[in-house]
């Protein structure tokens, strides 16, 4: 496992990212994230990242997984130091923004999301 963190909450603008078909991304962040960005995001707890997620990985977020099919590079940075980044469930070989980690699965949707649910990365 490279990364194992659970959800603790999420602010106020954080979900709506999801229900829009052309955004489709989710932000995470530690949940000591300033107040400004905490409004944004998917907050989660402090956990370790062992090692860069890259293509083909696997990403398990409450419960439902995805294939990682880019990783910003950026993300690889931000997400160790700050549990950062943006889960884009669009797919892609290119990563949107420098910042993004692009997946392909299921859908997800804000009903998905649940205090207590993991985000895991093997």
């Amino acid at each position: 496992m490279k990364y194992n963190a659970t959800i603790t909450g999420w602010g106020e603008d954080a979900l709506g990212f999801l229900e829009d078909k052309d955004m489709n991304f989710m932000v995470i962040f530690n949940e000591n994230a300033p107040e400004e960005l905490a409004e944004i995001s998917v907050l989660h707890t402090i956990a370790e990242l062992t090692e860069e997620p890259k293509v083909g990985d696997i990403l398990i977020l409450c419960s439902k997984v995805y294939n990682i099919t880019a990783v910003g590079d950026e993300a690889k940075q931000t997400l160790r130091q700050l549990g950062h980044c943006t889960l884009s469930f669009k797919g892609g070989s290119e990563p949107e923004r420098p910042g993004c980690i692009m997946l392909e699965g299921e859908p997800f949707t804000a009903a998905d999301v649940k205090k207590g649910g993991t985000i895991e990365i093997y």
